[in-house]
């Protein structure tokens, strides 16, 4: 069976339209049949996550989660993170996850930015990422558009797009292009 037909139903641990667009993007061109639908589901982490292992178990869990409640052939989550840096910055990390049905999975990340000190200081506050920039930037709900990537590279790249190459990169160990 091939990867395309074995793909009929795709679940997306999130409402966010820029997570659930990006996988779109992706499953679009491995299974153009496959119907893709966003659920909200308990990330099982902390609101901001700290570090990639932290991101990566909160991935993990809404992949698994969506993949259950819809019982979908995969199960995608979309996590992102923030990470101290040993000069006392801060820089955003992602990760992606898949699982299937037949319990295999791949988990891909991380594309990283730092952040301005201004922001930073406010994550290190406790604010979520997306109201830091919101708070800096004066925009409204800047993570379900363009998020802090977007913005701070003057949109040449976008956060969908970022999700994308991390979604990307997770599906690429269920694509069997080198026999294990």
């Amino acid at each position: 069976m091939t990867l395309t037909a074995a793909i009929r139903l795709v679940a997306v641990g999130s409402l966010n339209p820029v997570k659930i667009g990006a996988a779109r993007a992706v499953v679009g061109q491995l299974a153009p049949g496959a119907r893709v639908e966003g659920i909200g589901v308990p990330s099982g982490v902390s609101e901001q996550p700290w570090g990639d292992d932290e991101t990566i178990r909160g991935a993990l869990s809404r992949a698994h989660a969506a993949r259950t409640a819809l019982d979908a052939d995969w199960g995608i989550g979309i996590e992102g993170g923030v990470i101290s840096m040993p000069d006392g910055g801060v820089r955003t990390c992602a990760w992606a996850a898949i699982v299937s049905r037949h319990g295999r999975q791949g988990i891909g990340g991380s594309l990283s930015l730092e952040l301005p000190h201004r922001v930073a200081e406010l994550v290190r506050g406790g604010l979520e990422l997306g109201h830091a920039m919101d708070q800096v930037t004066g925009a409204h709900d800047v993570k379900l558009g363009p998020g802090a990537v977007g913005i701070l590279t003057r949109g040449l790249v976008t956060r969908e797009r970022a999700y994308e190459v991390l979604v990307a990169y997770a599906a690429s160990p269920l694509m069997d292009v080198v026999a294990p």
